[in-house]
């Protein structure tokens, strides 16, 4: 294992398990029958990796996706354990360094498409309703503003890229186009309701869902299986309700500070990315904590 001088954990490595697959934050070993999902602190924007990372900020990512796992009943999940004392034996001489940021999952294959839900207008659906009044393709009325809530939740899918690549937007029609009409139809039925549930709890604990994507994958009987991380601040908008106003993002909590940072120094988002300064490593880290802590109600282990 490798960590830096922050004692943020950027690489993985296990005796006696060849090197993982390493994506932008995880690290997936094959066992066989199944996988294990690492979460590193690594931290990406604009599709860089940084060079440094975030303390605990893969704890935060692992233990909030465990959480919304155990809040969603109506759809099947791969999480199998993220108990590092029920790991198979050839894991245990790292389990310090693998408690609270993994889990070990089911096999599925993966649908090579982002499954993205959006209840407010922000980001990129902004930029492109300045535009042409749509988002992904899909007409929406006048007079929303930047921050606006949908009239309805719209599901907004995009391709699933490769490390290094961009995501592509694609309109429902072409999701269906390249899947089918019945699963496109389930992925958009299953992204939507798991979002308005978790919307639904997380404005009960001073939190708005901005916006949040999804992955599922199928299993050996074909069932739709939700997959990967679920409502991180990697992988949603979290705007606390107190700063919330029409017409301009509040300050939100999930690595945007992260983002206006490289912004800030022109950065051009293109690799190599800058060494993050130590303070905004402790700030990015502080609201991580912060919506783990505001949603679980829990302190990070």
């Amino acid at each position: 294992m490798r960590y830096d001088k922050n004692h943020a954990l950027i690489e993985t490595s296990i005796p006696g398990l060849p090197p993982p697959h390493s994506g932008k934050v995880r690290d997936l070993y094959d066992l066989g029958d199944t996988l294990l999902l690492v979460a590193t602190d690594r931290i990406s924007a604009f599709d860089v990796i940084m060079p440094n990372g975030i303390p605990d900020k893969g704890k935060v990512l692992n233990g909030l996706s465990v959480f919304w796992f155990s809040l969603f009943k109506d759809i099947p999940n791969h999480l199998i354990t993220a108990d590092v004392e029920a790991y198979p034996a050839c894991l245990q001489c790292v389990k310090e360094d693998l408690r609270g940021r993994s889990m070990l999952v089911k096999k599925v294959k993966i649908i090579p498409f982002e499954c993205i839900v959006r209840g407010y207008l922000t980001g990129s659906g902004w930029k492109e309703y300045q535009k042409s009044r749509t988002v992904n393709g899909q007409p929406l009325r006048e007079g929303y503003q930047n921050g606006s809530k949908l009239d309805r939740v719209l599901f907004t899918p995009s391709t699933k890229a490769e490390l290094g690549d961009h995501d592509m937007p694609v309109t429902p029609q072409e999701l269906e186009a390249a899947l089918g009409a019945e699963l496109a139809g389930a992925l958009e039925r299953a992204s939507v309701g798991c979002y308005k549930v978790a919307a639904d709890y997380a404005a009960e604990n001073g939190v708005i869902i901005a916006d949040t994507k999804f992955e599922f994958g199928r299993d050996t009987d074909g069932s739709l299986v939700l997959s990967d991380e679920v409502l991180t601040p990697d992988s949603s908008r979290f705007w606390p309700q107190a700063l919330y106003k029409v017409g301009s993002n509040p300050p939100s909590l999930d690595k945007q500070f992260v983002r206006d940072w490289l912004d800030s120094v022109a950065f051009n988002h293109q690799p190599p990315a800058p060494v993050l300064p130590d303070d905004v490593v402790a700030k990015t880290r502080e609201k991580y904590l912060e919506a783990y802590q505001t949603l679980t109600h829990q302190k990070l282990a």
